[in-house]
């Protein structure tokens, strides 16, 4: 079996021809983005952390182990874990691109799932 190609990118990024499907994990349009300038094939607001979550997190950088284990318990809840399981069968297909509107993508939720799709955790 092919290991699961997963990169994660900023939702500015150029789309490129390795990024495979380009899916948006955000729970809300980013400002300053225009819906007809984005390259994407889906949308996936249902695996964004909670509004709680997000706004003590700040990512801040030394927040981001704690962070990633607390949106990790989130994943579980049944919505949550549907919508996880829906992009699971969507990278199984080929090359996803996990899209944030994060400055630092690396300590982002798309980071996180990056690393569950890829059995990195």
């Amino acid at each position: 079996m092919q290991p699961t190609l997963v990169r994660v990118a900023r939702l500015a990024d150029p789309a490129g021809p390795a990024d495979g499907v380009r899916v948006l994990v955000e729970r809300l349009w980013p400002r300053g983005h225009a819906r007809t300038a984005v390259v994407l094939d889906g949308w996936y607001r249902g695996l964004a952390p909670s509004d709680e979550l997000r706004t003590w997190y700040g990512h801040d950088p030394e927040r981001f182990a704690e962070f990633a284990e607390r949106y990790r318990a989130e994943l579980r809840e049944p919505e949550r874990a549907a919508a996880l399981e829906r992009l699971r069968g969507l990278a199984a297909g080929g090359p996803v691109t996990l899209l944030t509107a994060s400055g630092s993508p690396p300590i982002s939720q798309a980071a996180v799932l990056a690393e569950i799709l890829t059995g990195e955790e």
